[in-house]
């Protein structure tokens, strides 16, 4: 996979989870990357919400994402975060494995009461 192509995809499926964590949290009375994030220098450039004051809790991820190509398999790929992984591999005699770490964060104000 090129680096473009890679990059595209994990920025596709960081939206796609945010998104579908926003209808999620909207539901419930709280909120992820809400329009209304101001920063206060007062505060150590902590985020808020502009409107309720109300401090973000930054929510950061570290993922790693391996790839295995083989000549006896068509290859696997797996998502690990944590102590929990994802994937599948096949058996090989020669293959090629590349790693690539993905932080990013995200501000969530969680719902009230």
């Amino acid at each position: 996979m090129k680096l473009k192509d890679f990059v595209a995809e994990t920025l596709n499926e960081i939206v796609d989870g945010v998104l579908v964590a926003q209808a999620h949290y909207k539901e419930k009375g709280g909120s992820v990357n809400s329009p209304d994030l101001q920063f206060r220098a007062d505060q150590g450039l902590q985020l808020w919400d502009g409107v309720t004051g109300q401090p973000a809790h930054n929510i950061e991820f570290d993922v790693a994402v391996t790839t295995t190509e083989g000549t006896e398999t068509k290859g696997g790929v797996g998502v690990f975060v944590g102590p929990i992984g994802l994937g599948s591999q096949g058996k090989s005699d020669a293959s090629n494995t590349s790693c690539s770490r993905i932080k990013f964060s995200v501000p969530v104000f969680l719902p009230k009461g």
